[in-house]
């Protein structure tokens, strides 16, 4: 592959200030929901989780890229103001789950339209990046 353009630079840095924008508008948002941006990434790994179980706090863990005892005490705040509660798993004891309060899932739910919508933005700015950054092979 040929050493990087000026060009390819631009577009890094265009898709970094894009998702930094992102990132930001995404903080703000959750903050005038009543939420930290880390209980809002809570909330969408416990309602995005996979399968028909709540996720484990391990699996917490992994999709926020915490330690396991930084995902417990995410977890102890946010249950300690109504998003979320703990219920253990009906086939292994010690493993436990975490599902969403109603409250939790109304403000998901609030959530969800705007950050789709922002998402959509986002994905045509890479899309765009992407194609303008294509260099045709030697």
């Amino acid at each position: 592959m040929p050493p990087p353009t000026r060009q390819d630079f631009e577009h890094l840095l265009a898709f970094r200030v894009s998702l930094r924008r992102f990132q930001r508008w995404s903080e703000d948002q959750a903050q005038a929901a009543g939420l930290t941006h880390v209980q809002h990434q809570l909330l969408v790994a416990v309602k995005g989780h996979p399968g028909d179980q709540p996720p484990a706090v391990g699996d917490i863990a992994g999709y926020l890229l915490l330690r396991h005892h930084s995902a417990v005490e995410l977890v102890d705040r946010a249950e300690a103001a109504g998003f979320v509660r703990r219920v253990p798993d009906p086939g292994d004891g010690r493993i436990v789950r975490v599902r969403l309060t109603p409250r939790g899932d109304r403000c998901l739910t609030e959530l969800t339209p705007a950050h789709l919508a922002e998402l959509h933005d986002l994905a045509a700015v890479l899309d765009e990046l992407v194609a303008g950054g294509r260099r045709d092979a030697p």
